[in-house]
């Protein structure tokens, strides 16, 4: 392959990679997440219908996205190492909140998907993982039992409120992209909040590959890691249905 047919090939990986010409419709979404619907039981259906009220949803749209150009990275992962000594104040790539190490080799759909790899042993091309800042429904607030992930003004960005989680890591089930992390020492959930506006890994990426922009929805153009497999609180649940219906 000539040097224009490989570079157009790896622009057009890139950009399938980060969701464009997917099904943008609910019906994957919905394919995945039956089984936490179905995950609902009747005590918890019969409690809904009683009306528990005041439960947290976000209904706020942050102000920003990360985005990121699978073209541009270079795999050093100094993203994942500012993150982390800049939120925890040590080096821990481990649970930066942009995901840079498990791409590296099969891309973001792994070995057995059957599709196209990307990575090192792939077509090349490195995918970082950032948060969605998910519009309402927002996945990991929803199924969260201690309302610990908030929307923390003026960004709105989804936060973690340490002093409130309890350490249950529903959140990390809930996300179709696991961009829940956890800290084991500290036993506490935590993602990405943007850094008040300056995320410390666009200023640490030396190829530019990261970029904060105005937000945008990033939920329905990338397709999701996994299944969900948390259920939704009843009351929140109910809440969700009572608003719908007005």
């Amino acid at each position: 392959m000539d040097l224009p047919s490989l570079a157009e090939s790896l622009r057009a990986a890139a950009v399938r990679c980060t969701g464009e010409g997917v099904d943008r419709s609910r019906r994957r979404f919905l394919k995945l997440t039956g089984a936490a619907v179905a995950g609902l039981s009747a005590w918890e259906l019969v409690a809904a219908a009683q009306g528990i009220a005041g439960p947290l949803i976000i209904t706020e749209k942050a102000e920003g996205v990360l985005l990121a150009d699978p073209s541009r990275c270079v795999a050093c992962r100094r993203c994942e190492l500012a993150c982390t000594e800049f939120n925890d104040g040590w080096s821990a790539p481990t649970i930066a909140r942009i995901k840079v190490r498990r791409n590296i080799a099969y891309g973001p759909l792994g070995l057995y998907t059957r599709q196209e790899l990307l990575g090192d042993w792939g077509n090349g091309l490195i995918v970082p993982d950032a948060c969605r800042q998910c519009a309402h429904p927002v996945p990991c607030a929803n199924v969260c039992p201690s309302d610990a992930i908030v929307a923390n003004p003026p960004l709105n960005a989804r936060v973690v409120d340490t002093d409130v989680c309890v350490g249950c890591r529903m959140c990390q089930r809930a996300c179709p992209w696991e961009m829940m992390s956890f800290n084991e020492e500290t036993e506490k959930a935590t993602k990405c909040h943007l850094c008040g506006g300056k995320p410390k890994c666009v200023e640490a990426c030396p190829s530019e590959a990261l970029r904060y922009v105005r937000w945008r929805d990033l939920t329905r153009t990338t397709p999701p890691r996994m299944a969900i497999t948390a259920v939704i609180p009843p009351e929140r649940a109910q809440a969700c249905v009572d608003c719908h219906q007005k």
